[in-house]
């Protein structure tokens, strides 16, 4: 773990290197701002990074993955950390109603903002700075087909897989609405009145009286998906030890929830760093900066930031001192600063021990661990 905040950060830098220099208006001094005074230099950092699915399904911009890495380029400490999907959120709204959601759900809201006309003016950066209490200096974003080029351009990854798992509803990608067969299709449309809120209960029951199959259809579509719909999921096996990962199979590990050996957003968050750090091997091994800049006009579609270009060419002129760094990783878990609860809506949510929207005691825990620095 010596190198991996200062090389995947590179790594997302090096293409932002890429990116400014073929733009020339970032370079025109015509059109160049007069710079303010010089500031005292700043030497720590804190930069969101986000993973989402990208396409044209439903939930498109919904971050899978979230994670913060603070980096103090003076003490030579940085800190990887993951914060769970299903954290629950308050958000501001211009009536004063109460409006909570899952932390992966505000990226979206922030880039559809007329999805909600009530709410106010959101950012994913402040609301993951009210959570943890660091100020975030910027972020990058990346969706599945951005991060499976990266890895496809690298020749692939090795990972040490610590336990065999089989997840059997691995989600494919575009399937995610098929209704697989004719049968399938003419349950769902009796089922559907009865898998949304509404619906009449002496209706239901009479109709499950009926037909059993339907029964065991609304059952199945509620609690085991995979079953009502198995041409949408794939069953992905992966062998514990060392795995050579294509894009496709590490996007697929580093997504995977629903194992019984390895499963949850908690199993998954430790995977995704273990993908992180397989892709600071493989980008030390190619030579780092100056082979990987070349590579970079794959992804100007795929990848979003605020990053500016003073901060890339520090950061890039720091990773030769990166062997240098002692490095930290921490998840967000039920085990540490969070518990389990249920929204009003039934939904499964992550919330503060000290209550919900209350983030005092992961602020005292960030504030006082060595390893993290505001």
């Amino acid at each position: 773990m010596k190198k991996i905040v200062i090389i995947i950060v590179g790594v997302f830098l090096a293409f932002l290197v890429f990116y400014f220099s073929t733009n020339n208006h970032f370079f025109n001094k015509k059109n160049s701002p007069t710079l303010p005074k010089p500031k005292p230099e700043k030497t720590t950092y804190n930069f969101l990074l986000l993973g989402y699915g990208g396409g044209s399904h439903d939930g498109t911009y919904l971050t899978d993955t979230i994670m913060i890495a603070n980096i103090d380029m003076k003490a030579k400490k940085a800190t990887l950390f993951s914060i769970p999907r299903d954290l629950w959120v308050k958000l501001p709204t211009k009536s004063g109603t109460d409006f909570h959601t899952k932390i992966n759900a505000v990226y979206q809201l922030e880039l559809f903002p007329n999805d909600f006309p009530d709410l106010k003016k959101i950012s994913t950066k402040s609301t993951l700075s009210q959570i943890t209490g660091l100020s975030i200096d910027g972020y990058m974003s990346v969706n599945f087909a951005g991060f499976t080029k990266a890895v496809d351009i690298l020749g692939g990854i090795d990972v040490d897989v610590k336990r065999s798992f089989l997840d059997p509803e691995y989600p494919i990608e575009g399937k995610e609405k098929d209704l697989c067969d004719k049968d399938t299709e003419d349950l769902f449309k009796k089922a559907e009145p009865f898998i949304t809120p509404g619906f009449n209960p002496d209706d239901r029951n009479q109709q499950f009286k009926d037909n059993p199959k339907l029964e065991e259809f609304v059952k199945n579509a509620t609690d085991s998906p995979e079953l009502a719909f198995p041409c949408r999921y794939e069953k992905l096996e992966i062998k514990a030890g060392t795995n050579h990962l294509d894009g496709t199979t590490a996007l697929k590990f580093a997504r995977s929830r629903h194992s019984s050996e390895d499963g949850g957003d908690f199993n998954r968050a430790l995977r995704q760093q273990q993908v992180i750090e397989a892709i600071k091997d493989k980008v030390i091994n190619l030579g780092f900066i100056s082979k990987i800049i070349p590579l970079m006009d794959e992804f100007k579609k795929d990848v979003k930031t605020d990053i500016g270009l003073e901060v890339i060419k520090k950061f890039i002129g720091e990773a030769d001192n990166s062997k240098e760094y002692r490095i930290t990783t921490f998840v967000l878990t039920d085990q540490n600063v969070l518990k389990n609860a249920v929204s009003d809506d039934k939904q499964y949510i992550l919330i503060p021990r000290e209550g919900m929207d209350n983030w005092s005691g992961i602020h005292q825990m960030i504030s006082s661990s060595s390893a993290i620095i505001k």
